[in-house]
């Protein structure tokens, strides 16, 4: 099973006054663009997951919803509330054993994304920069657990040139 961690795309900047609820807090438009590129340079390298879990935030859904249009109409979206600021690996697991052999796409929020692929690859977070938009590929082979995962691949849109 391949495991994809993405963090969601440029928003609006933390603590804007017209957003004072920070869940409402959307994309930019600019980050949204730039992001759909991302997304169609990977799925023509193969990226797609069968199930898609987001947090519940705004602008993690609308990321989700990029990665969405982009991929096969079979993929499912669900919105996890344990993909929420404070995300903690040993429920993401739980979810995603439940959906068996399939690969599965998580999008979520730093400072968790990058403290989330550390656990799953045996590294400190403190080693990892996840930028916004970027994705992360990790293979945890029969089933997900701290540690397991090997990294295959992490990209950022600027690596993708877009």
């Amino acid at each position: 099973m391949i495991l994809y961690i993405v963090r969601h795309a440029w928003a609006g900047e933390h603590g804007d006054p017209n957003y004072p609820d920070d869940a409402l807090r959307p994309l930019t438009a600019k980050g949204l663009k730039r992001f759909r590129r991302v997304v169609k340079r990977l799925a023509k390298r193969g990226f797609a997951p069968g199930s898609i879990a987001t947090s519940p935030l705004l602008r993690c859904r609308q990321t989700a919803d990029a990665l969405l249009e982009r991929l096969d109409k079979q993929t499912t979206l669900v919105e996890l509330p344990e993909l929420s600021p404070g995300a903690q690996l040993e429920p993401l697991l739980d979810w995603t054993l439940q959906h068996g052999e399939q690969d599965v796409a998580w999008v979520g929020h730093a400072p968790d994304v990058g403290r989330l692929m550390a656990q799953l690859i045996g590294a400190t977070a403190d080693q990892i920069d996840f930028a916004k938009g970027a994705v992360a590929a990790i293979s945890v082979a029969d089933s997900p657990g701290a540690g397991v995962g090997t990294l295959l691949w992490f990209v950022t849109a600027e690596m993708l040139g877009v």
